[in-house]
């Protein structure tokens, strides 16, 4: 049998730091660390460059980076691989980049996800396990971090991009896992687009889908037999703000491959929660644990429950799209959120605009090549 592991995003910032400095993974990993030890593969998304210097880009959101030095708690445990294809990998440019890439070469951690442009970033990480080989693909969201023809970044998620690396090296493959950093931060569920791209990439040939990024245990399902996980939460992960209520605890996935059958196990987990490191839940709160996460991924099997739940999301958070669309500052916001005047200051005519040229492909590839090019 083969065992891989997979973990979710790992950020060594905050008061870990140190210990991932130190290289003392037993104190990070807790009880978990024999359970990654006895694997045969393990793999992790590493949520931000490892630098040696800040070389922060300008961009919407929190700028991630830790000391190359942290690896020391990546490197004392069995972890092989990781992903790089995340929101956070181009936080201090390419610089951050390169440096990560050489920080994991020198300590024999395979990588994925990324590179030096965009052929490198999409091509799979292919790894021989006992007598079977194994595809790891990366892909993620466009936010900041996507990689060019002719530039460092992460692998986008591209569904004829997807399609061409599938077919080109399916037959070098035995088994394939994608990992998909995307999805709605603390929501539980798919949004209905990305569970039909789940859903299209197993019907391509996919084994395991695993979605990341999302920092909560979401939901998972077996569609047409193979397994998709939609959000397993962060693994190791400090913010300065986080939402305690989902954040802080999360899974492993374990899949376990025979010579005629496949089986998935999660492993529940809590991590800054005010204790060091990451520790396994107690058998009580375990089966808790994962029987709201049947609950949740028996209401994903419906159409209508994944269509009306991502309705009321969108819904509760109108105001605060509708800012962002706009530009507007933090104050702003925060005023658009208590008195909702983007209902009666915008013109149902120039609403009408903004959406065609975010709803229509062509205006919408025009503002992302002016975007892209620094020309917008």
């Amino acid at each position: 049998m083969v065992r891989i592991i997979i973990g979710g995003d790992l950020c060594p910032l905050g008061n870990i730091a140190q210990t991932f400095i130190s290289g003392n993974s037993k104190a990070i990993f807790n009880d978990l660390f024999p359970i990654i030890e006895a694997a045969d593969f393990n793999v992790i998304n590493l949520e931000c460059p490892l630098i040696r210097k800040t070389s922060s880009i300008k961009k919407d959101g929190i700028v991630l980076g830790a000391s190359y030095a942290t690896i020391n708690g990546l490197k004392n445990i069995k972890i092989n691989a990781v992903n790089l294809a995340n929101n956070h990998i181009m936080d201090h440019n390419e610089q951050g980049l390169i440096s990560t890439t050489a920080t994991l070469n020198d300590c024999g951690i395979r990588w994925f996800g990324a590179g030096r442009n965009l052929e490198e970033a999409r091509r799979p990480l292919i790894q021989r396990i006992n007598d079977r080989r194994f595809g790891f693909i990366g892909i993620a969201e466009h936010e900041f971090s996507i990689a060019r023809n002719r530039s460092w970044g992460a692998n986008p998620i591209d569904v004829i991009s997807i399609i061409q690396t599938i077919r080109e090296y399916r037959t070098q493959i035995d088994h394939l896992i994608i990992l998909v950093h995307g999805g709605k931060e603390h929501y539980h569920y798919p949004s209905p687009r990305l569970q039909k791209l789940c859903r299209f990439m197993i019907d391509e040939g996919a084994d395991a889908v695993i979605c990341q990024h999302s920092h909560c245990a979401g939901s998972y399902e077996y569609f047409n037999n193979k397994l998709i996980v939609y959000g397993q939460g962060d693994l190791v992960f400090e913010r300065l703000k986080r939402n305690k209520k989902t954040s802080n605890k999360g899974f492993l996935v374990s899949l376990e491959y025979s010579k005629t059958n496949f089986n998935a196990k999660f492993i529940p987990f809590r991590q800054a929660d005010g204790s060091l490191g990451v520790q396994r839940l107690s058998s009580e709160d375990e089966s808790e644990f994962l029987s709201q996460l049947d609950i949740r991924s028996e209401n994903i099997l419906s159409p209508e429950f994944i269509e009306q739940s991502w309705i009321e999301l969108c819904c509760k958070e109108k105001y605060l799209y509708a800012s962002r669309l706009l530009g507007h500052t933090r104050l702003l916001r925060f005023i658009n959120s208590k008195i909702h005047f983007t209902d009666w200051a915008y013109s149902k005519k120039s609403k009408m605009i903004s959406r065609n040229v975010v709803e229509c492909e062509i205006h919408r590839e025009g503002l992302e090549t002016l975007w892209r090019n620094d020309l917008y």
